[in-house]
């Protein structure tokens, strides 16, 4: 259970880039101590792709940051089964009703598939469910009374029983385009008139009611017809429900923020006479080749494909942590390029901290000093930031103070990473017993990887973590073997301990002799 701070406890300053503000600003929650966070989560009709694991892992971080830091907080990130149609448009077919047609299945039979598989591959990257998961065919109630709500403000108007948001007057009433920074003039040279769009006013207004065409699946009764929800609507009314009025951060991909996030707002402010939201949080993407990665465009790698290597663009396997770490390499906000030989050499940064990580446990525990027990999947450590940290070698207490800064300054997980590595170099360098540390600081190095790479950054020793047994078992089984390299050196029969030596290294097993014995890594 999360222990939460006593009010004499100093939180460290946290600092987030407000896309609203087009600011670095500190964060400050509208209720002390507390935390509103909705993020948009996916849209459910395939399988979850290397582009959905970016903001799963983001926000993942974050939310293990905050409670870090000591908030409360309540992460909403909603499904989306209902009301998102292709090319994010208007018009046109329901992306889940349009799989379930050509699968021949109930829509709902897709919804639930790939909210599984999703759902698993959230498991899989180690990242926690949201306090609240609510899906937008679950509330379409709360968005009808959303549409009559900004009706009656006058924001809004039926025709052939759909109804469209009055952009033009909203824009003179308020203001259109505050997120985006796009005025109603660049709005329009953007957009083009399309068939099936003359019930619109303009081509710009955008569906918060849809009225069902005869061979529509997904239809529900509203007052103004058998129809559906427009797609910017659910987020509005779910946000709402669970937030209230206002709250404290909106995150989601920058793909997202035009049209999607500023429809929001413009809801928003009809129908509550505010936007609702204090900071707003954008995730850049994943790209392939420079392009983004995204169903619509045919270029994505599907997690499932990730894990076993069997795409084209891939030339091996990558596991999980693998996929993680890759996605942390690079600042939130700044564009991720897929690539073989990024993920590569996450792969061997990660055996490079998980390797340390073992060692320092070693050392540490020599020391006196033990670890806190690992965290399973959707669990957290109740540990808070330390105001200051206490260490008696300087170096250590600079770096880890140091990888406080960069999380706090805007999530910034490459900077953190960086002064990790000086901490992997520093275990190195005990372990070599080229430097001397006492317990204060082995204390201050086992609470970074517990608290910090464990804990926030949520990466793991898969070979512990996932398969233990049979990982003990090949620890058992390599030592054994071990034993006898040992014997025959003993008894001077080279010709067998090296033989023995390289059966291993042929099985992926590398092994070291040091004055203090042999030790073996997993290629």
């Amino acid at each position: 259970m999360q222990i939460m701070h006593e009010t004499s406890f100093k939180m460290r300053n946290l600092y987030i880039t407000n896309s609203l503000s087009r600011k670095k600003e500190i964060f400050k929650p509208i209720n002390e101590g507390h935390v509103g966070l909705y993020v948009c989560g996916p849209t459910v009709y395939g399988d979850a792709h290397l582009g959905h694991a970016r903001p799963g892992v983001t926000y993942d971080v974050f939310v293990k940051l905050l409670k870090h830091l000591g908030y409360k907080v309540r992460y909403v990130r909603n499904i989306t089964d209902v009301g998102h149609l292709e090319h994010d448009a208007d018009e046109g077919e329901d992306k889940i009703a349009k799989k379930a047609r050509l699968e021949q299945l109930e829509p709902m039979e897709v919804v639930q598939r790939c909210t599984l598989a999703y759902h698993e591959a959230m498991r899989m990257l180690n990242v926690a469910p949201p306090s609240i998961e609510p899906r937008a065919s679950g509330h379409i109630i709360e968005q009808i009374d959303l549409v009559k709500k900004i009706i009656d403000a006058g924001y809004a108007y039926e025709s052939n029983g759909s109804i469209y948001f009055d952009v033009l007057k909203y824009d003179k009433d308020h203001k259109y385009g505050i997120l985006s920074g796009r005025t109603l003039d660049e709005v329009k040279e953007g957009t083009r008139d399309l068939d099936g769009q003359q019930d619109k006013r303009a081509s710009y207004d955008f569906a918060l009611w849809k009225k069902a065409s005869p061979e529509h699946i997904m239809r529900w009764p509203s007052p103004w017809s058998d129809g559906f929800p427009g797609w910017h609507l659910e987020c509005s009314a779910m946000s709402e429900k669970y937030l209230g009025k206002e709250f404290d951060i909106h995150g989601g991909g920058m793909d997202l923020l035009f049209p999607h996030h500023e429809c929001e707002i413009a809801q928003n402010t009809a129908s509550r006479g505010c936007g609702g939201v204090k900071y707003w949080m954008h995730n850049n993407m994943i790209t392939i080749e420079g392009k983004k990665m995204g169903k619509s465009l045919g270029n994505f790698i599907t997690l499932p494909e990730l894990f076993a290597g069997k795409h084209e663009k891939l030339e091996q396997a990558y596991t999980p942590m693998t996929v993680r770490f890759f996605i942390l390499q690079a600042h939130y906000r700044g564009t991720l390029d897929f690539s073989n030989e990024a993920l590569q050499a996450a792969e061997k940064g990660l055996k490079r901290i998980m390797q340390a990580g073992k060692d320092l446990r070693a050392l540490a525990s020599a020391a006196g000093v033990q670890s806190a027990p690992a965290l399973a999947y959707g669990e957290f450590t109740s540990a808070l930031a330390p105001e200051a940290v206490n260490a008696s070698n300087t170096e250590v207490k600079e770096l880890i103070e140091n990888v406080y800064e960069a999380l706090c300054d805007d999530l910034n997980t490459p900077i953190a990473l960086s002064h990790i590595f000086d901490a992997v170099r520093i275990i190195n360098t005990a372990k070599d017993k080229k430097i001397s540390l006492d317990k204060s600081d082995y204390q201050a190095l086992v609470d970074l990887f517990d608290n910090i790479v464990s804990g926030v950054l949520g990466l793991r020793d898969e070979e512990a973590s996932e398969g233990g047994k049979a990982v003990r078992t090949i620890d058992g089984l390599v030592n054994m073997v071990l034993e006898q390299r040992k014997a025959a050196k003993a008894a001077k029969d080279w010709a067998t301990s090296d033989r023995i030596r390289d059966d291993l290294k042929a099985l992926g097993i590398q092994i070291k002799d040091t004055k203090d014995g042999t030790e073996w890594t997993l290629e």
